[in-house]
């Protein structure tokens, strides 16, 4: 089931009207997505290589449409895409694709130069941030010695920092262990923010409002996360089956 547009969307909505990426190849890698997203929690599932990444990619300008358009909040991609990057940040799989600076301190700090703070209120501002994801006392520690979950957090730290209005996150727990996500989950729930999280783990999807389900570049269910899951989770079971 997919959500259209309506007709005079919100200011503060994400509204994909149409929308079909491609890849080099010419094959479809999304095809004619029209959805419009105003809740403040919503997830993304679906198998490996259904186009979920690709789907939350189109929201900050990473992926650029073929056909069809992208509007954040009013804002149309790709010709708004600095505006766009002001109110979204974007958190990866990956968290060592995003720190850049050798320490926590240096890594939030640089994030924050588009905002032109000064010094000491940038770093009161990092500092804030770090410590707010469970951080304080690692300001100078060496990046690259972090745990994966401290790398994250890093990372997340970072983007808040930034104050953006809507966090998009790309299977952010993949590489964490349970307790690792399970403190992740309730940083997020603790986030005013809105989030829309691409993930496999379902278990991050507690109290979230709405979930879409991906698969062959389509979506294929639009529901809140229990009918979602369930749905997903007979999906994959039929297709077990029938392996």
């Amino acid at each position: 089931m997919t959500v259209p547009p309506p007709s005079t969307p919100s200011a503060d909505a994400i509204v994909l009207d149409s929308v079909t990426v491609r890849a080099e190849d010419g094959r479809a890698l999304l095809s004619e997505i029209s959805l419009t997203l105003t809740e403040r929690r919503i997830g993304v599932i679906g198998p490996n290589g259904a186009g979920k990444s690709t789907l939350i990619r189109l929201i900050n300008g990473l992926t650029t449409p073929a056909e069809g358009t992208v509007r954040v909040d009013g804002l149309a991609l790709p010709k708004e895409k600095q505006a766009v990057r002001r109110r979204v940040g974007f958190l990866f799989q990956n968290a060592d694709a995003q720190i850049v600076m050798p320490t926590p301190l240096e890594d939030v700090t640089f994030g924050l130069k588009p905002l032109k703070l000064g010094k000491e209120e940038a770093n009161r501002k990092a500092r804030a941030s770090l410590s707010r994801f469970g951080l304080e006392g690692f300001e100078d520690r060496p990046a690259y010695l972090l745990s994966g979950g401290e790398k994250q957090r890093l990372a997340l730290a970072a983007i808040v920092a930034m104050d953006p209005l809507i966090l998009v996150m790309d299977e952010p727990t993949t590489m964490l262990d349970l307790a690792g996500a399970r403190l992740f989950r309730r940083l997020v729930a603790e986030l005013p923010q809105r989030v829309i999280l691409a993930t496999h783990d379902l278990a991050q999807l507690a109290g979230f409002d709405r979930v879409l389900v991906v698969d062959g570049g389509r979506i294929i269910q639009d529901a809140p996360p229990d009918a979602a899951i369930a749905f997903y989770e007979a999906l994959v079971a039929e297709r077990e089956r029938v392996q």
